[in-house]
């Protein structure tokens, strides 16, 4: 028996072991936790009344520079809600200001963008298509998964069901019931078609923009809270005069980083 024979043996019994990993890649990608946090969201959106409120999903909307993707629209008569899903877990450390948040997994650390500012492109997008005043559009950001908010959150930031308490909290009529109707009907003609053309538009534009952002010079951040770390300088002791990183919100946070 040569060693093909024996390889072939071998996948005779563990054939079954290849689609049980791809399937396990595929659970644990980015792509998956996207789709099953949007998915979460829309079935939680649902539970609002039909009649005051309608869920258009997966909107990509052009743009001056390319196109725009939107997790869901909520259109009511109270005002259009501007829903932007985050299936992430550990601890979320953030602000409105801050250009990124960050992400703590036990030892793990990482940074994503802040996604306030995520969803303001969509938000302005939305006001100028569907030409309505700022006041009556609103940000939504839902976050699915077991995370936990470290740092006080603003009200339009919330777990899950939050989102639901925090739409119908606005309860003024602000639309007629025409112009909710003009604006449903608009929107879903305005909105690109979806397919495989309009995924790899917008893929394009977003590899764009990533890469002009890494061309740029990046901003030093705090591993502990995300906040803009900022060069110091010893003022006394043995190692006075010797510069390093320190946190910009100190004392609140007391995060340095010595020179590399």
């Amino acid at each position: 028996m040569d060693i093909f024979d024996v390889l072939f043996d071998v996948l005779e019994q563990v054939w079954y072991v290849v689609p049980l990993l791809i399937i396990f890649s595929i659970f644990k990608s980015r792509w998956f936790k996207g789709v099953l946090g949007e998915f979460l969201v829309n079935h939680l959106l649902l539970k609002l009344p039909q009649s005051d409120y309608t869920l258009i999903k997966d909107v990509t909307l052009p743009t001056e520079d390319g196109t725009t993707q939107i997790d869901h629209v909520v259109v009511s008569k109270f005002g259009i809600f501007v829903v932007e899903t985050k299936n992430m877990k550990g601890w979320i450390f953030g602000s409105a200001r801050q250009k990124q948040w960050t992400q703590k997994i036990y030892r793990h650390t990482s940074k994503f963008q802040n996604p306030l500012h995520q969803n303001y492109k969509h938000v302005k997008t939305l006001e100028s298509l569907l030409d309505c005043s700022g006041e009556q559009l609103h940000s939504v950001i839902v976050f699915i998964g077991e995370s936990t908010f470290k740092t006080e959150m603003p009200p339009n930031v919330t777990y899950a069901r939050g989102c639901i308490r925090y739409i119908q909290q606005f309860d003024e009529v602000v639309f007629s019931d025409d112009e909710y109707s003009r604006l449903i009907e608009l929107l879903n003609k305005i909105k690109l078609k979806r397919g495989i053309a309009t995924n790899l538009k917008h893929r394009q534009h977003v590899r764009k923009i990533v890469a002009d952002k890494e061309s740029k010079e990046s901003i030093k951040l705090c591993p502990r809270c995300g906040s803009e770390m900022l060069m110091r300088e010893t003022k006394r002791g043995e190692n006075k005069g010797k510069q390093f990183w320190g946190c910009s919100t100190f004392p609140k946070c007391r995060m340095v980083k010595q020179l590399s």
